[in-house]
């Protein structure tokens, strides 16, 4: 039997995430993402496809290093307009059971005490169901925004990450006692002071104002790809979500991850589109029907800002370089990789299939089942995040089309196991286990 897919839907809380354009598509609803019922329909559908989560990727900055200006992503939606997505979790929640929620916080310019409270409300609000992608950003327009000139080097954000990381484990696991809280009514004591603790660690000192949550800790993703940064996640990651390339490149990072984390589990999720037809000229006719909308302006201004590169300083065909960069490091490296030296702009437009990177699956939900399959045993990938092109169609696709295709070959669930979100993904107990360091900092 095949190894079993496990699925997130990859999203943001904006009009253009990761293919740009596909907002134009007449069919797409995603200008309508400021209503909640956008995304408790979305909850819904994911959730019927049995879903075991909904990515929710952010940032706090604008995408202005092309031509250095925000213009070009400001014209194309380029994640801008962009809601704060914790905001609708708690909505999506009350429309699902089992679906989980793995939600991109930038640790950089949050305070530890009041961050730990939200994921610990969410926690609670969604019976265990929150994940938090760390993340210790990449815009420089980011630091501006927070009142500084720039931000950090790239391996020192991950130095500072780390007390943070140290911080919020403190006040999760360690500022309440799991017995803490006795909720006596006659007595009238709700819980115990005795078995409450301030934290004092990373300048702070506080009680956590929240009791022990379902999971305590959120699900950990991570997707630093860098060395510094598979160094970090094999320390606190549970899941780490990598970008699509080669089988063989794919399988060297996990593998990698998995040795330095051992003998921690590790999850492995990896990036993907996929364009679904009933057959294969239905499929090939919806791809050239979704590239009519694609825009390159759109995909130069994301790429410009996550690689740390000015394109409009290039020519078409002049060797792009980009020394020094103090972005997404391992996205620097992965275009040396797909295009060989002296890489040029024109090679990464011809890339930009629907306006974005990332070069899309087409085929039947059978071929595409396969594919996925058969990436997934070459590499040791657990399953995918998937990321979207046409809303909600595309997500409708692969819930009545490709799931079953995969349930048919013995490689998806047919139902959801219980428990929280931690316990589904993993079949063990709802808290972080040794030898993680946050179960060394409960009480």
């Amino acid at each position: 039997m095949p190894r079993e897919i496990r699925l997130n839907a990859f999203d943001m809380a904006c009009i253009g995430h990761i293919q740009h354009g596909m907002w134009t598509h007449p069919r797409d609803r995603s200008t309508e993402y400021r209503r909640l019922d956008y995304w408790t329909g979305l909850a819904r559908t994911l959730e019927r496809g049995l879903f075991d989560g909904l990515f929710l990727a952010d940032v706090v900055g604008i995408y202005d290093v092309l031509g250095g200006s925000p213009d070009a992503a400001i014209r194309n939606a380029v994640q801008v307009p962009l809601l704060d997505p914790l905001l609708v979790v708690p909505a999506m929640a009350a429309v699902t059971t089992h679906l989980g929620f793995g939600v991109t916080v930038n640790l950089t310019y949050e305070a530890p005490a009041l961050f730990a409270r939200r994921f610990s409300t969410l926690d609670h609000l969604t019976d265990g169901r929150i994940g938090w992608n760390i993340v210790t950003g990449y815009l420089d327009s980011a630091a501006r925004a927070m009142g500084l000139s720039g931000q950090q080097a790239h391996d020192a954000r991950y130095d500072a990450a780390e007390e943070f990381m140290a911080t919020a484990y403190a006040l999760w696991e360690g500022s309440w006692a799991a017995d803490a809280v006795r909720a006596d009514r006659a007595a009238g004591v709700y819980a115990d002071p005795g078995k409450v603790d301030a934290v004092s660690r990373g300048g702070i000192e506080a009680i956590h104002l929240c009791e022990p949550s379902p999971q305590r800790t959120p699900v950990l993703y991570q997707a630093g790809a860098s060395d510094r940064g598979r160094e970090f996640a094999a320390r606190h990651a549970e899941c780490v979500f990598l970008n699509p390339s080669s089988p063989q490149n794919v399988a060297r990072l996990i593998a990698d991850l998995r040795s330095r984390a051992a003998p921690r589990p590790i999850r492995a999720f990896v990036g993907a589109t996929v364009i679904l037809g009933r057959t294969e000229a239905e499929a090939r006719d919806l791809l050239e029907d979704y590239r009519r909308h694609a825009s390159v302006e759109g995909a130069l201004a994301h790429a410009a800002a996550s690689l740390g590169i000015d394109f409009d300083r290039f020519g078409m065909d002049e060797p792009i370089t980009a020394t020094g960069s103090n972005a997404i490091s391992s996205n620097v490296e992965a275009m040396a990789k797909v295009f060989g030296p002296g890489w040029t702009k024109r090679h990464l437009i011809d890339r930009f299939i629907l306006g974005s990177r990332q070069v899309p699956m087409v085929g039947t939900p059978g071929q595409i089942a396969d594919q996925l399959i058969a990436f997934a045993e070459e590499t040791g990938a657990d399953g995918y995040n998937l990321s979207r092109t046409v809303m909600p169609e595309c997500i409708e696709a692969v819930a009545d089309l490709l799931v079953p295709a995969l349930q048919e070959r013995g490689a998806y669930k047919t139902a959801y196991a219980p428990g929280t979100y931690r316990e589904k993904l993993f079949g063990a107990g709802p808290l972080l286990a040794a030898p993680h360091p946050a179960a060394g900092s409960r009480g």
